[in-house]
């Protein structure tokens, strides 16, 4: 079968040098630098240490030595994924001007393998938002369609991505940041199992949810890069050693499979996304396997108890933003606790707040009990729910988002129709489990639409090979190529 990741395709060029690595990264950040004023896809270049780890790229290649399969790949990392020495900001006003003095876990093994950052990507403030519209430093546009957000809060990844800035990036999820930019921009967006990937050094926005994982241009791609970050860790105390390696998986026979669809996903979803959806599900039966419809009442609740549970997280996570220790500080205060509140008060964007302020709420005395434990205990439920379901099917296929990307500035006209583009993402990480967007066709607005897969906990190797058959099947009619940035 006819491999459609770029990865590979990259390394074959470098290896077999009809280009050297250090052609290509100036190629890629010409183009990242001539695009980023069209899409905003990235906050902060560093071709300095893209050149630099070119220049050793090339040296290898000269020596003879083995190189790594990421190793020359330009790629990108979320303004929230801690690197040494270069700027990380949350793309929030508080986090302005803070360099971190450590690299996050997924970064220092990428550097370990010579892959060459391109630059740190735009997100929505502290990853809080749907659309990367809540940035400080503005939204990123869709490579699609520039009147189109890119989605979020991994906007500016996918963005990149998309539109060949980079070939792959590195965003988080925690309710569905890297699955729903994905979906958007007709890329291949991964949540891995929590506890696959080290959470070590990312700014944390809700830590029973966050999640680090790929954006990429194809399945191949998520699974090489998958099986590069997946290692325990024991600086991330919910690091686990069960993930297993997923590209050696990609290509088996799924004769047999059997592909749950629970109706409650498909409540609300726009005609033309379920018609993409239905056709998808074609492919499936087409190549042999089995489609399961069923029943998932409680997936009603997970909206609620995701927004309760992660602001919370949210509130107590971000109360270390005080202008004392890091960060920006206010100019002008008369004692300590008006710096804090004026600091707090002007650094954060109205977003954040309003999670803060939410959390906690959910969290105060009287409150409690009738909020936050209530949404613990549902969260059991949910995660009963899908173990359940995973007794009578191998992957649940569902929409990834009920919509197309939406138009710029759809955020600040009605919020709350903008959390409900989550409701198809969140079950996911309430639960722990793997999910992927995969491109399964485009809207009638001509913009894409994702498939998601959902697997088990820890079944990444057959949940990606699940995805990598329906792209072999379907890709040809489902993805249309962005022509921008740097075309191999």
């Amino acid at each position: 079968m006819e491999p459609y990741g770029i990865i590979p395709k990259i390394g074959k060029l470098l290896r077999s040098k009809e280009i050297s690595c250090t052609e290509l990264t100036k190629q890629y950040l010409h183009s990242a630098e001539t695009e980023n004023k069209r899409l905003n896809a990235y906050v902060k270049l560093t071709p300095e240490a893209a050149l630099k780890t070119a220049a050793e790229v090339d040296r290898k290649l000269a020596a003879g030595e083995e190189l790594s399969p990421l190793a020359g790949i330009p790629m990108t990392l979320k303004d929230n994924i801690s690197t040494n020495g270069i700027e990380t900001t949350c793309c929030s006003k508080i986090l302005r001007g803070y360099t971190p003095i450590y690299d996050a876990t997924v970064w220092d093994i990428l550097k370990r393998q010579d892959a060459v950052l391109i630059g740190k990507a735009n997100m929505d403030e502290f990853a809080m938002g749907s659309s990367c519209e809540t940035s400080c430093f503005g939204g990123a546009r869709n490579p699609h369609n520039t009147e189109r957000v890119a989605g979020g809060s991994s906007g500016g990844v996918a963005s990149a991505v998309a539109g060949n800035l980079a070939a792959f990036g590195l965003g988080s999820d925690t309710g569905g940041s890297i699955r729903q930019p994905a979906s958007f921009c007709g890329i291949v967006g991964l949540k891995p199992t929590y506890g696959a990937v080290s959470r070590y050094g990312l700014i944390a926005y809700a830590s029973s949810f966050d999640q680090i994982g790929p954006i990429t241009r194809s399945v191949e791609d998520a699974a090489l890069v998958y099986d590069a970050i997946a290692k325990y860790d024991p600086m991330d105390s919910t690091s686990s050693e069960k993930a297993q390696p997923a590209f050696s998986s990609l290509g088996k026979d799924i004769k047999g499979m059997k592909i749950g669809v629970p109706k409650e996903y498909f409540d609300g979803v726009r005609e033309d996304v379920k018609a993409a959806l239905q056709n998808a599900l074609k492919v499936y039966e087409s190549l042999g396997a089995e489609i399961v419809d069923f029943s998932m009442p409680s997936i009603q609740y997970s909206l609620p108890v995701y927004y309760i549970l992660a602001c919370a997280e949210a509130s107590s996570n971000l109360g270390r933003y005080d202008g004392i220790r890091y960060g920006a500080r206010t100019e002008h205060y008369a004692d300590r606790d008006e710096m804090i509140c004026k600091t707090r008060s002007e650094g954060f964007g109205a977003e954040v707040k309003r999670r803060i302020l939410l959390g906690t709420y959910v969290l105060s005395a009287g409150y409690y009990d009738a909020f936050y434990k209530k949404a613990q205990n549902l969260r059991g439920t949910l995660i009963r729910a899908f173990e359940d379901a995973f007794a009578h099917c191998d992957v649940i296929a569902v929409p990834t988002v009920p919509m197309t990307a939406f138009p710029l500035n759809f955020t600040a006209q009605d919020a709350v129709e903008t959390y409900l583009t989550d409701i198809c993402t969140v079950p996911v990480n309430i639960a722990g489990l793997p999910g992927i967007s995969v491109p399964c066709g485009f809207g009638g607005d001509s913009m894409p639409v994702g498939l998601q897969l959902i697997g088990a906990r820890f079944s990444e190797p057959a949940l990606l090979n699940a995805a990598f058959q329906y792209e072999q099947a379907a890709r040809r009619d489902v993805f249309r190529a962005v022509e921008t940035g740097v075309v191999l």
